[in-house]
């Protein structure tokens, strides 16, 4: 009897400990979380010099949120195996899910909603769908949408090809790392920064645009290359792009060719086939996964496109692009309804380019 007393007084004890170790592991993350928003909350209100407000932030930023992972962490191991196993991939993962739905999938849905509202966003359109219906019919937008595509074409034609070629080139060079560095190099400069630098490069002064003054020189004509030659002032804009990203494929092709096995290509040659041969049959093949994420991360760039429009043009002398667009009905007209409803179709446009990049990264195990 004694025995049976003891184990029965023992049952809710473990099960009061057990509930309270799960406590424990839920409210002090909890807290810890409160105390990292109250620390923001001191820094944002401080009058404290900004050089001592960055370093602490940082510090503080840094430290509290090793903190509040290594403290969830050890309280959920508390736990009996059962519930640990089920709880530490949340606790990793849980947070930046958190900061996805907070920073994108909330903003996503309250894009929707404005986007279905009036310019003001105080009542419902009629037709619901009006604000979609302009995008589509707008003359403007028409032309946005022609640009878009002109920039997915041509920009994502001759920015692969010319990384695939050059990272062919290269690679057979005594002076590779140099060429690539030089190649690569524009890639460390804003967008905003590119649209500037060829703003000169194309000013109708052959004093300052470098373009005009070889065109002097040869007996031609100044033009303003990016306001009067339309459309063909969209083909100079797009070069800018061009300069920029080749070095990104280059680099990312280069690599992918390097993984070709030194055997398969002695191979091939043993066997009588020429550089011509062995390029297409052999590399391109070995090396499509790499080709396909490359053009798919490029075109979602080219369908993003905004920094370089409004550095040059701002999206006058009809170069305007869908989001110099949103820009313009967001920020310019105050209607978050068409801005809002433009939003959503770029993101719908984006969408599916996105879809397929994730399964050829799952394909090749790339995660």
């Amino acid at each position: 009897m004694s025995a049976r007393t003891e184990v029965s007084r023992s049952i809710p004890s473990v099960v009061l400990a057990g509930i309270g170790r799960i406590f424990v592991a839920l409210i002090v993350p909890v807290l810890t979380f409160i105390g990292l928003w109250q620390g923001f909350l001191f820094l944002r209100d401080s009058n404290a010099p900004q050089l001592v407000i960055t370093l602490v932030a940082v510090v503080w930023g840094v430290g509290g949120v090793a903190l509040l992972y290594f403290v969830s962490n050890l309280l959920v191991e508390q736990l009996p195996d059962e519930w640990t196993s089920r709880l530490q991939p949340f606790l990793f993962v849980g947070p930046a899910v958190a900061i996805l739905g907070w920073y994108l999938l909330i903003p996503t849905l309250r894009t929707l909603y404005l986007s279905l509202r009036t310019a003001n966003g105080s009542a419902w359109v009629t037709p619901l769908f009006k604000n979609y219906a302009a995008t589509f019919t707008e003359r403007i937008m028409l032309e946005a949408y022609r640009n878009n595509i002109l920039w997915m074409v041509i920009g994502t034609v001759f920015i692969v090809a010319l990384g695939l070629l050059i990272a062919i080139l290269a690679d057979r060079s005594r002076f590779e790392s140099v060429a690539k560095a030089l190649i690569f190099l524009p890639m460390a400069i804003s967008f905003v920064g590119a649209g500037v630098i060829w703003g000169f490069i194309y000013d109708i002064d052959p004093k300052v645009g470098l373009l005009n003054a070889i065109v002097t020189s040869f007996g031609g004509q100044a033009q303003s290359w990016t306001k009067l030659l339309q459309p063909w002032n969209n083909l100079f804009l797009i070069l800018i792009l061009i300069w920029m990203q080749t070095g990104y494929a280059m680099v990312l092709i280069s690599s992918a060719i390097k993984g070709v096995p030194d055997d398969l290509l002695e191979a091939a040659r043993v066997d009588g086939a020429n550089e011509f041969d062995i390029f297409f049959r052999i590399i391109i093949p070995y090396i499509q996964g790499t080709l396909i994420t490359v053009t798919t991360t490029v075109v979602i760039f080219t369908l993003k496109i905004f920094d370089v429009v409004m550095a040059t043009t701002g999206g006058q002398f009809g170069t305007e692009v869908i989001g110099v667009r949103f820009y313009r009905e967001l920020f310019n007209n105050q209607d978050s309804g068409k801005g809002s409803a433009i939003a959503m179709v770029l993101l719908i446009a984006v969408i599916p380019v996105m879809i397929y990049n994730l399964r050829q990264f799952r394909e090749r195990e790339a995660f």
